[in-house]
């Protein structure tokens, strides 16, 4: 069986870090994709899809992204069940993203282009200030992805 999920999508806000009890950086952040199929009535569909990205991935994406930047995420499809609060089962599902890529140039992301880490296998982009939320999620550190 496999499960792998490649999105192509703008951001539809800033993405959110957050970090685990045990400090590890988890990002969140929804795409917009367009899908290539009309609707009923000629118009434009587009998907939003909530993404989890985590370790270092996450710390990148704080740095670099922002909403209207397009980007690129590779990973396996998730999905949870819950009840909402009037009682209604619900199935959500998200991407858990093994890898994300600038699928833009950095002039068009942030302007003028400054050079980043070579390490962090990227080209080129502007940084941005890097705003982060200390607050701890629930998250068991099994449950994250190696």
């Amino acid at each position: 069986m496999l499960n792998v999920i490649t999105l192509v999508g703008r951001l539809t806000r800033d993405p959110e870090l957050r970090r685990t009890n045990s400090g590890t950086s988890v990002g969140a952040f929804t795409i917009a994709c367009d899908d290539g199929r009309k609707g009923p009535n000629g118009e434009k569909q587009t998907l939003f899809m909530d993404c989890t990205v985590f370790g270092p991935q996450a710390d990148t994406l704080m740095k670099f992204w922002r909403k209207g930047n397009l980007i690129g995420v590779y990973g396996r499809l998730v999905s949870r069940k819950y009840t909402n609060s009037q009682g209604v089962n619900v199935t959500a599902y998200s991407v858990n993203c093994d890898r994300i890529e600038f699928v833009e140039s950095a002039a068009k992301m942030n302007g003028a282009a400054t050079e980043m880490p070579v390490d962090q296998g990227f080209s080129q982009v502007n940084p941005v200030s890097e705003k982060q939320n200390l607050d701890s999620i629930d998250v068991v550190d099994d449950d994250l992805p190696v």
